[in-house]
């Protein structure tokens, strides 16, 4: 028997960063097995990539690319985009209302609950699940999930940290709730190799306080090459924090040795440094630390979120968050020999490859779409 296609809407707030990644590649691998797909994101979030990125998903999003309004925190796109969501799921006959992010979580489900044969799932990603428990905020949106599990049908983590975390701080769902890793495509396996005039480091990712930028930026300081250069670093991104950091960087008199890119695609960019660093206060399960493992490119990175599972058998090797110590030490190292890195890269690279692959990914999400709609 041949099961009909889906139609589904992926919903998310933001456009960038990783969890972009996701849907778009999510996007492309159900539509490439025939399911129609639409996605819906805040009409008030962008990047300087934001309509390239779109634009290479038109085909994929056969039901269209839809904007709504979606605040960061709370906002009056809380009350008026729930209703129009689910209007909109009504008039294109969708059958799966997949919610990424607190916000994209929170749109899916209200815009799902009490409708015969829709189903609402959630992929945290995050979000929530960096606040305290005993914080304002965290308190605030941690409440928030519990109250919407009950309309949820499906939670999926794209790591065993982020299941764990949900389980402590909002409880374990009634509903599904699988481990599916984020996958890369084949062609991500091809190795990067740095350009002639690599700097010594790169660090690919926004610019917000929990990347632990500032940790990065002190760290680099003291480090020097072993004929007493002193190490330099490429930095890609953007985010609310970019001039900040900018300003940090003239502070610590780090101008001649930091250059900052903008937003830039990962994977050429991986090209401009020796060795990637995530120094990461906080994660989820970050597509920068995949890219570069895949890419054969040695990386520093903190242990935080589902890092371990990315580094597998060279998760020894992460470091303590938020140590400039730590961190300087690790970036040394790599100065002092480099060729110590590889042992790692080759281990780490054949452990990716196994495990985290895109197809492997689309197959497990379809899979469970296919299950909860059949429960429903």
């Amino acid at each position: 028997m041949v099961e009909r296609p889906l139609r589904i809407l992926q919903i998310l707030r933001a456009p960038v960063g990783g969890l972009f990644r996701h849907v778009g590649d999510l996007t492309q691998g159900l539509a490439a097995r025939g399911h129609e797909v639409g996605i819906v994101i805040d009409s008030l979030s962008a990047d300087a990539l934001t309509a390239a990125r779109l634009e290479t998903l038109k085909a994929a999003a056969k039901l269209g690319i839809h904007s709504l309004p979606m605040p960061r925190v709370i906002g009056f796109g809380d009350l008026t985009t729930p209703p129009r969501l689910r209007r909109l799921a009504k008039e294109l006959e969708i059958d799966v209302l997949h919610g990424h992010g607190a916000k994209g979580g929170l749109n899916a489900r209200l815009a799902a609950a009490g409708v015969k044969g829709r189903i609402a799932l959630y992929t945290p990603h995050g979000g929530v699940l960096h606040f305290g428990p005993s914080s304002p905020s965290g308190l605030l949106f941690q409440n928030f999930e519990r109250l919407l599990l009950p309309l949820t049908d499906a939670v999926i983590f794209e790591s065993a940290f982020a299941r764990r975390r949900f389980h402590q701080l909002i409880g374990a769902p009634r509903c599904p709730d699988p481990i599916i890793h984020n996958g890369l495509k084949p062609e991500e396996f091809e190795p990067v190799t740095p350009a002639p005039e690599a700097a010594d480091f790169v660090f690919i990712g926004e610019f917000r306080a929990l990347k632990g930028i500032a940790v990065l930026l002190e760290a680099l300081v003291g480090v020097r090459a072993p004929d007493g250069r002193l190490a330099n670093l490429v930095m890609a991104g953007g985010g609310p924090d970019f001039e900040g950091f900018k300003g940090e960087v003239a502070a610590l008199g780090l101008s001649e040795r930091v250059t900052l890119l903008g937003v830039q695609p990962a994977r050429p960019t991986l090209a401009r440094g020796r060795c990637a660093v995530v120094p990461s206060l906080k994660e989820s399960l970050p597509y920068v630390v995949l890219e570069a493992a895949a890419a054969a490119r040695p990386v520093i990175a903190t242990d935080v979120g589902g890092v371990a599972e990315i580094f597998g058998p060279t998760a020894g090797s992460l470091l303590p968050a938020g140590d400039v110590m730590a961190l300087r030490g690790a970036m040394q190292a790599f100065m002092d020999d480099p060729a110590r890195a590889d042992g790692d890269m080759r281990a780490r690279l054949e452990h990716v490859r196994e495990h985290f692959s895109v197809e492997r990914m689309v197959t497990e999400i379809e899979g469970l779409y296919r299950q909860v709609l059949v429960r429903r």
